[in-house]
């Protein structure tokens, strides 16, 4: 299998570095604007035979089976059409789209081709995730609360887009993989502290049936970096911090329970338990190689991916009207 890549920031050398390191899958092709970027490919990985600024001659090389595009969000609907219009498979940077009518006619246009399309929504594929899907089927948290996550640290602005777009993808994929229910509402509220009229800071919350809530906070402008999940369930709770460099999944064996007293029916005891916490094992093997691995196994199997469209789109449904009802002073939308 022959894979093609469109944008080489960040992410871009990664994708690479993992495709090639899979046996029958290699890069051929690497597509990016800088001539440095290019450059470093080069020097890199000397086997890659495609080196151009023009995307498309990646995107129409009959020698290439699938592409990935990492570029801004921007670019992402009409690359990924021009790539299925030329029957390549697609992986796709998150998010997938800037809204959700084009991520509509993403899947639909490879529906009907027949051609995988599967969102890097990498976080999925970390231990530390799947760690904490696996506890919550297995159903040690009781009935689940609340998923609560803070995402901050100091910068990147961007400036094509604001901080609910750049940051909290990665929270809403998260959210919508491990509570697997649909939501009811949205909303949010932001502010821009600059005159970009880019919002640097922002709060969304999203209802679902059940009294299950998810809120997610995001800022540009925090003095520390914070990656921090709380996961509450009537009878555990989880504690999941990404910055912690060994126990980054902590349970805790922790709760409140309410109970009437016979002789007051509207008389409330409030009773807590404390428990011990457990930190499980995580397995440790680079979540971007399984991602790679995942993609590569579903074209190669005909089978859908973890992270398809469908999950791109449910994660740009949130962010699209988080965003109209920032800009509506937090008016709540339903879904």
């Amino acid at each position: 299998m022959n894979i093609g890549v469109i944008g080489c920031g960040y992410w871009g050398p990664n994708m690479v570095r993992n495709f090639n390191s899979y046996e029958g899958v290699r890069v051929l092709g690497v597509s990016d604007l800088r001539d440095e970027r290019l450059a470093l490919i080069a020097r890199l990985y000397p086997n890659v035979k495609i080196l151009s600024k023009d995307c498309n001659d990646i995107l129409h090389s009959p020698e290439i089976d699938a592409v990935v595009v990492a570029t801004p969000v921007s670019t992402h609907f009409s690359l990924g059409m021009e790539a299925l219009a030329n029957g390549k498979h697609i992986l796709m940077e998150k998010p997938m789209t800037a809204t959700t009518d084009q991520a509509e006619t993403l899947i639909e246009t490879a529906e009907q081709k027949n051609l995988t399309l599967m969102v890097d929504h990498t976080f999925i594929y970390t231990g530390a995730v799947r760690k904490i899907k696996e506890i919550i089927e297995s159903g040690d948290l009781g009935e689940l609360y609340y998923f609560d996550s803070v995402r901050v640290n100091l910068g990147l602005f961007q400036s094509d887009v604001n901080v609910i777009w750049d940051l909290a993808p990665h929270d809403v994929s998260i959210m919508d993989y491990l509570l697997d229910r649909k939501p009811r509402t949205v909303s949010a509220t932001g502010i821009a502290h600059f005159d970009t009229g880019i919002e640097n800071l922002a709060y969304i919350s999203v209802g679902y049936e059940a009294s299950l809530m998810g809120h997610i906070h995001v800022n540009w402008l925090a003095p520390v970096k914070v990656r921090k999940t709380l996961i509450c369930g009537s009878q555990k709770m989880i504690v999941y911090d990404d910055v912690e460099p060994s126990e980054k999944v902590k349970v805790y064996n922790k709760g409140v329970e309410y109970v009437k007293k016979r002789e007051e029916a509207y008389d409330l005891l409030v009773q807590y338990r404390t428990g011990d916490m457990l930190a499980p094992r995580i397995e440790l093997t680079e979540a971007l190689s399984l991602v790679a691995k995942e993609f590569v196994s579903s074209i190669s199997e005909k089978r859908k991916p973890l992270t398809d469209g469908q999950a791109g789109y449910r994660v740009v449904r949130i962010l699209e009207n988080a965003n109209e009802s920032l800009r509506q002073g937090g008016r709540v939308t339903e879904l």
